[in-house]
């Protein structure tokens, strides 16, 4: 299975295999409570890791038909745990060159500039090797550090989808965030 692997500073960011998937589920044990209220509600069987791998599976597949591709951020001095993920979804070829982009971090890793290093990189590999031309990011208002994260990397509003996504089981408002490649 082809595998990617990016670079920055402090981080290795790079596609995973389901050999993984124990610490994948560790990284979603230990953050449960964190991610709980920015996440569709989940069952108790996406705390296993027969599901874990499943969902990696998924991935190596969405990478092979280049349709997504989701990157796990780790630590160079302690490349043996993920601090967190990056995905590139629903890519879209043809007249459009777009994908949705998601993102997240273990939370003892927060405000430590790592998500914003992994995703320079990211967007650097979107645009200049998959050739994409759009990266949507859409996120609640309410969560003010992903807004101000995407607006540093030079993301701009394009405006607010109401009930956009089912978070934590309500129907969530979300700006719509968007960043060009004018390359």
């Amino acid at each position: 299975m082809r595998k990617i692997q990016l670079e920055s500073k402090r981080l290795i960011i790079k596609t995973i295999s389901p050999s993984q998937a124990s610490k994948v589920l560790d990284f979603y044990i230990e953050n449960k409570c964190f991610f709980e209220p920015y996440e569709p509600l989940r069952q108790s069987y996406f705390y296993t890791k027969q599901h874990q791998r499943q969902l990696l599976r998924w991935d190596q597949q969405g990478l092979a038909e280049s349709s997504m591709v989701r990157f796990w951020l780790y630590l160079k001095d302690d490349p043996s745990k993920p601090i967190g993920s990056i995905s590139l979804s629903n890519i879209i070829r043809g007249v459009f060159q777009s994908c949705n982009l998601g993102y997240k971090i273990d939370q003892q890793y927060l405000r430590q500039g790592y998500m914003e290093e992994a995703l320079i990189q990211v967007i650097e590999y979107a645009f200049l090797t998959l050739d994409l031309h759009r990266i949507e990011a859409n996120i609640m208002p309410r969560n003010k550090p992903s807004l101000s994260l995407v607006k540093k990397l030079g993301f701009h509003e394009e405006g607010l989808a109401k009930k956009y996504l089912k978070i934590c089981g309500q129907w969530e408002d979300h700006i719509h965030m968007v960043l060009l490649n004018e390359t």
